[in-house]
């Protein structure tokens, strides 16, 4: 019997699971303190939990399913991790320092299947889904290098945007949601967490149903149809008019804003006549609406696509807000690092192909 990482059962999963082997509720109080307040290393740490329990969580779970490769770290200090899974797959994970405080961007997939043609992530193919004990085990894995800093720095924010769709792994994602959100362990606000994506609309409505109340962010990165699919492969499936229909349905159920995130590619989508379009498309709802334009970071198999020039940052920037649309840019953390999000990782699958 292979074991399974505990961190990928929520606190209700946990409570019914040593329910149903005799335990009493309790000890999952107990044990979720042990993990995420306390942050244990071995079972054999939780000394208020007797011998017969952590037994039957050592023949069950692991702790530990994540090993680190590498580590880079940038003059911002920003981290970025490459973490070895059992399989031997590599991901990506990246600590982020703010004023607001410290974000981490988690991985949902081995590889990515939704083809956006500027994007190191989709430079290899999804092999499967991350299992929701592997995404809570990137934050632990962070937080505890955190701990033996001994400065007392807590993860506070949490962006899913890293290698993967996060709504084509749907349950792993809302496990791993309920799991830092609850306030019994991590107690990372939802307000805190951010989920993106390329634009899967049927799970968009499905997310919007949800009781947890996240923040979204959807990839746009063009206003129109056509170029769009050119970038996007994913607009072929659920073109803009599907899009918006499902940023109308969540809008009304959750009454929150929609964060439109719109990379700035040299020439290809960065002209007045696309932040024109753009304004147009959202300003039916602009109050519940923030664009944020993001200058892109350069991928050696991606020649064909440029960061656009700064006047033009300046100009779309300016054009969405003359049209009332809230919107800033957001510079990369780590430019002097793998900054490309699935860089690293593609970087050192090479090495080893060569090797």
């Amino acid at each position: 019997m292979s074991k399974t990482s505990i961190y990928g059962l929520t606190y209700k999963q946990l409570t019914e699971w040593l329910v149903e082997r005799g335990e009493k509720r309790f000890r999952a109080d107990q044990v979720w303190n042990w993990l995420y307040k306390k942050r244990i290393s071995n079972f054999s740490e939780m000394r208020n939990v007797n011998k017969d329990t952590i037994e039957l969580l050592e023949e069950n779970f692991v702790l530990h399913t994540l090993g680190e490769e590498i580590r880079q770290e940038s003059k911002d200090g920003t981290i970025k991790f490459l973490f070895k899974l059992s399989d031997g797959n590599l991901i990506e994970t990246v600590l982020m320092r703010f004023p607001y405080g410290l974000s981490v961007c988690v991985t949902t997939q081995v590889g990515c299947n939704i083809g956006c043609t500027f994007c190191a992530s989709g430079l290899l193919p999804k092999s499967r889904d991350l299992t929701s004990g592997e995404i809570v085990e990137q934050i632990m894995n962070v937080q505890k290098h955190l701990d033996t800093k001994g400065e007392g720095d807590r993860v506070s924010h949490i962006v899913v945007m890293g290698i993967g769709e996060p709504l084509d792994n749907y349950k792993n994602l809302m496990d791993f949601l309920y799991v830092v959100n609850d306030d019994a362990g991590l107690n990372i606000g939802a307000r805190h967490i951010t989920v993106s994506t390329s634009g899967l609309a049927h799970k968009m409505y499905e997310f919007a149903d949800t009781d947890i109340q996240v923040n979204l962010a959807l990839s746009l990165h063009a206003p129109n149809n056509e170029l769009r699919s050119r970038i996007m492969k994913i607009n072929k499936a659920f073109p803009i008019e599907k899009l918006m229909k499902a940023v109308d349905y969540y809008l009304e159920k959750k009454n929150r804003r929609i964060t439109y995130e719109y990379i700035m590619l040299r020439d290809i989508n960065d002209h007045k006549e696309e932040a024109i379009q753009l304004a147009n498309l959202i300003k039916d709802h602009r109050h519940l609406a923030y664009v944020n334009l993001i200058p892109y970071n350069t991928v050696d198999e991606h020649s064909e696509y440029q960061r656009s020039e700064s006047s033009s940052i300046q100009l779309f920037f300016e054009t969405l807000k003359a049209r009332g649309i809230h919107c800033g840019v957001r510079w990369e953390n780590g430019a002097d690092i793998d900054a490309a999000c699935g860089q690293l990782r593609s970087k050192q699958i090479k090495k080893s192909k060569a090797m």
